[in-house]
């Protein structure tokens, strides 16, 4: 018995999460613990018109995983990987901080009354109308993004870090 899955159909290889995906595209390099590398991955990524957006260091003895959000993630995924970097790529959600007293506090609120919880976050080289950014870490980014909207906090996009210029600080 012989089976046909695709009938002779062409079938598009994309991922479930599109360019138009409501997200930022974080890269979670490894790197030995030594005096230089973080320079290098620097020095890698940041030529010409890229730019480093986000970026975490969690240090160990041995070795320090950075993460790191880019401009222009296709161009930084081609970087890392000419560089022989090792590293992995995860989806965050990028927020613009509202404006108040307690712009941090009113985003975690939001994220726990949907019972989301908050794995990490960091700010973000990100800046438009007096505004900063966050990029943040949670258990469903897909909840998150649908809560965040519903309470008006705007969401940046990859779309936003690699069109307009106006976004860096």
């Amino acid at each position: 018995m012989s089976m046909d899955f695709g009938e002779g159909k062409y079938t598009a290889a994309e991922t479930a999460r599109g360019r138009d995906f409501p997200g930022l595209r974080q890269f979670c390099v490894f790197l030995e613990n030594r005096v230089g590398h973080l320079n290098e991955l620097l020095r890698c990524l940041e030529k010409d018109t890229l730019r480093v957006i986000g970026l975490s260091v969690i240090d160990s003895i041995d070795s320090a995983t950075v993460r790191i959000i880019v401009s222009e993630v296709d161009r930084g995924r081609e970087r890392l990987e000419l560089g022989n970097f090792m590293f992995t790529e995860t989806d965050v959600v990028g927020i613009e901080l509202p404006e108040g007293d307690s712009p941090l506090r009113s985003i975690c609120s939001a994220l726990m009354q949907a019972e989301l919880n908050i794995h990490y976050a960091y700010p973000l080289l990100y800046r438009r109308q007096g505004r900063n950014g966050l990029a943040v870490h949670v258990d469903d980014i897909d909840l998150a993004l649908e809560v965040l909207s519903k309470n008006n906090f705007p969401i940046i996009t990859e779309d936003q870090l690699r069109e307009d210029d106006e976004f860096f600080g």
